[in-house]
């Protein structure tokens, strides 16, 4: 009864270690956001980045301000202006 535990566990551990493994640097690239006012999800990857950027620069916002922590409001406009500019 041990041993099926043991090898349940190591199983457990090697599939939880190879999703980790391959999700690496991926991981960054699965990353998207649900725009709730077009219902759609982006992507967030260079072509959004490059789009969020014009966006930041055309409205005078921060460069370096991470998308997710941006007020709602200003998500809102940003969804706004993507649509508009796309």
């Amino acid at each position: 009864m041990n041993l099926k535990r043991y090898i349940s566990s190591l199983l457990c551990a090697a599939a939880l270690s190879t999703a980790v493994l391959t999700t690496g640097c991926a991981g960054a690239v699965a990353v998207g956001f649900n725009d709730p006012y077009y219902h759609d999800r982006h992507a967030w990857d260079n072509t959004e980045i490059g789009f969020y950027n014009r966006w930041t620069v055309e409205t005078h916002r921060p460069p370096n301000r991470e998308f997710r922590r941006l007020r709602r409001n200003e998500q809102r406009e940003y969804w706004e202006w993507r649509h508009k500019n796309h």
